[in-house]
């Protein structure tokens, strides 16, 4: 027997209340959602590394770092996603279960993410004003890329891939040692800092 399924759009209200009981992250584009797989070892000491480097950073300050499960909410492209780290610096952005106007988003890259996060998300996230920048880091190589928006609102990528090489954030003014950011990763089959 052939299965169908209905496949109709949640609206964002549907998505946000079946999020609040959903045992399972979803992201939301244009009224679908998409389930969020788990994370590598690798890939989640990169994002606590990161967190670590930013809380004590911001602390006391007006910015706020948020890790996975906070959602980033991207209006013009009607979507909702979870970065694996947030950064908001905004006094409006006080909604208890997303952000608005994040100032640096972090995604740790995943073989099954990494597309999406090098097109779809880098294009949405551009359309937030308030974005600054946007990192991508590689798990399996040492790799750092930040996309900077500069003062006439263009995009600019700079790339980091060596131990000795320290990667500058400038939207929260920190500058992180690349090996800081890889701290008890393996990397290409050598460990990166122990």
């Amino acid at each position: 027997m052939t299965r169908h399924a209905c496949l109709l759009p949640l609206s964002v209200a549907e998505y946000l209340e079946g999020e609040l009981h959903s045992q399972v992250r979803h992201e939301y584009v244009a009224g679908r959602v998409f389930a969020m797989v788990g994370t590598s070892r690798a890939h989640n000491t990169i994002a606590i590394n990161i967190a670590t480097a930013l809380r004590p950073h911001l602390r006391g300050g007006s910015c706020r770092v948020f890790m996975s499960d906070l959602k980033v909410r991207v209006e013009k492209t009607n979507a909702f996603y979870y970065p694996d780290i947030a950064v908001t610096c905004h006094v409006a952005d006080t909604h208890s279960h997303y952000l608005t106007h994040p100032c640096l988003v972090v995604e740790v890259l995943s073989p099954t993410t990494e597309g999406i996060d090098r097109r779809e998300k880098l294009l949405a996230y551009q359309t937030l004003d308030s974005l600054k920048e946007y990192v991508l880091i590689a798990q399996e190589t040492m790799r750092v890329e930040v996309y900077r928006r500069d003062e006439a609102g263009g995009w600019w990528v700079d790339t980091y891939n060596a131990g000795n090489e320290a990667v500058h954030l400038a939207s929260v003014e920190l500058t992180v040692p690349m090996a800081a950011v890889y701290e008890e990763v393996d990397v290409s089959g050598d460990l990166a800092v122990s």
